[in-house]
């Protein structure tokens, strides 16, 4: 099983929650015109001045996707178990 990248970009200001939201339907549409199999991208809302917008890729296919998209910021993703 290969490691997972969580790719992110940082919105600051009073529209942050907005933009997040928005630019996750970005994301979403570029996975489609990319046909690439995973399919999570998400925004989270941390508190009214920040939000992040972030999508899951392969670690493999983290260095493509990173010249591609120039996320802020990346992390290891781990599956929340339930």
């Amino acid at each position: 099983m290969s490691r997972k990248i969580k790719l992110i970009w940082d919105f600051r200001g009073q529209a942050a929650p907005k933009t997040a939201e928005h630019h996750e339907i970005h994301l979403k549409e570029f996975l489609e015109k990319e046909n690439y199999a995973i399919k999570i991208t998400g925004f989270e809302i941390l508190n009214e001045m920040y939000a992040i917008a972030y999508l899951v890729v392969e670690e493999a296919d983290m260095i493509t996707f990173r010249d591609a998209l120039r996320p802020h910021r990346g992390e290891v993703f781990e599956e929340k178990s339930e």
